[in-house]
């Protein structure tokens, strides 16, 4: 099997009054493992069943290669859908659940028996192959709506949040067979979920969608490192986002580095004072409120704009870093206002001497007989590299 390219032309839809879609432009390419990706009443769900043909845009087409399948029943496009709800009949077994699709076009016998085995095989099922849907596991009720989309070989699979019925352990594993099963095949995934765990974990792209819009399309790296907007910063993983005007935009060395990176300074009222003036005698109370992120937009004095830092890329010390002399690093002062504690890691919640609450994660990499170092009410410094901060959307747009 081979996937199609599906172009998703202008799409725009409404109910009423209510803007579903609204000028949806972008393209999914051939054999693809592509998610839409978004919280509910974003219009993702609208959006694959416009593309599966079972809802039909008010302006704009949907492209399979080069044929606008907008015209054509759902049945009559080379695609299947795998729903949440799994959609089995109850009476079958899961040999003819999976041979309906082959027997509605009256394939002979044979082929058929061989073919079911064979997608059966595919998705591992072959010891349940002649059990009764409610003699299996949601997992493998999803296999088998998942082999019965298959057998019919479409260019396109469409999956509306087809795992999000299971238990999180299941979902995990299941997630990971599915990612496994569409290296094997190459057709063209379209993924639909709210999880953006899923999304990040299988997905080559991702666009991320929120009141019909599609805010960024990219790679999980791209969305997660350097994301367009507010939203998208905030929507995927865990974030700390802070309003702040630029002051300056200047080259600077990193110390041990041979680039030269292009730094934007901004003012954060909502950080405050940093906690010491890095060793600067020339430097005032009133600078020290400033901070350094790498500039990648050519931002100009006087712009109002966010920037985004990560928990994970922050580190938390009960001692002050020595970062004498290193203008890139940015250091803050406060107390662990509440402590996490996850295995893996300890999430902190830090309160700065303004009042502020910075998020930072620490990642638990040996082994720690006496619990984690860092307590509820320590006083703490959180520390953080200028080119780990990303600066998003100006604010007043």
């Amino acid at each position: 099997m081979k996937g199609s390219q599906v172009t998703i032309d202008h799409v725009s839809k409404r109910f009423g009054d209510f803007i579903a879609l609204d000028d949806i432009n972008f393209t999914i390419k051939p054999g693809e493992f592509f998610s839409l990706l978004g919280p509910s009443g974003c219009g993702k769900t609208t959006l694959l069943r416009i593309i599966a043909g079972f809802e039909f845009p008010d302006d704009g087409a949907v492209l399979f290669d080069d044929t606008n399948v907008i015209p054509f029943q759902a049945n009559k496009r080379h695609s299947n859908t795998v729903f949440q709800t799994y959609a089995l009949f109850p009476h079958m077994s899961v040999y003819d659940n999976i041979a309906f699709p082959l027997r509605l076009k009256k394939i002979d016998k044979k082929t058929i028996d061989q073919k079911v085995k064979e997608y059966v095989h595919l998705v591992q099922l072959d010891q349940h192959l002649y059990k009764k849907p409610n003699q299996l596991s949601g997992g493998q009720k999803q296999r088998v709506a998942i082999a019965r989309a298959l057998i019919n070989e479409p260019k396109v699979l469409l999956l509306d949040e087809p795992l999000s019925a299971l238990d999180a352990k299941l979902r995990a594993n299941l997630l990971i067979d599915l990612d496994a099963l569409h290296d094997k095949i190459g057709i063209t995934f379209i993924y639909v979920t709210h999880d953006q765990s899923e999304a990040l974990a299988v997905s080559d792209r991702i666009a991320v969608m929120n009141a019909g819009h599609v805010l960024q399309v990219g790679t999980p790296y791209e969305i997660y490192e350097s994301p367009a907007t507010q939203f998208v910063a905030q929507f995927i993983g865990e974030t700390n986002l802070f309003e702040s005007t630029v002051v300056k935009c200047e080259e600077y060395k990193v110390p041990g580095k041979a680039d030269i990176e292009h730094m934007v300074t901004l003012n954060t009222p909502a950080l405050g004072l940093q906690a010491q003036l890095k060793g600067d005698t020339q430097a005032t109370k009133e600078e020290d409120k400033n901070i350094l992120v790498t500039d990648y937009e050519h931002t100009e004095p006087g712009q109002k704009i966010a920037f985004t830092i990560r928990p994970e890329k922050i580190k938390i010390t009960l001692e002050e870093p020595d970062v004498k002399g290193r203008k890139d690093i940015n250091v803050f002062k406060g107390i662990v206002e509440e402590p996490i504690y996850t295995g893996f890691q300890s999430k902190f919640y830090v309160r700065l001497e303004n009042g502020t609450i910075v998020k930072v994660f620490k990642q638990h990499s040996n082994y720690q007989e006496d619990g984690p170092e860092i307590q509820w009410k320590d006083t703490v410094y959180i520390s953080w590299s200028a080119e780990d901060g990303y600066i998003v959307e100006d604010i007043n747009k």
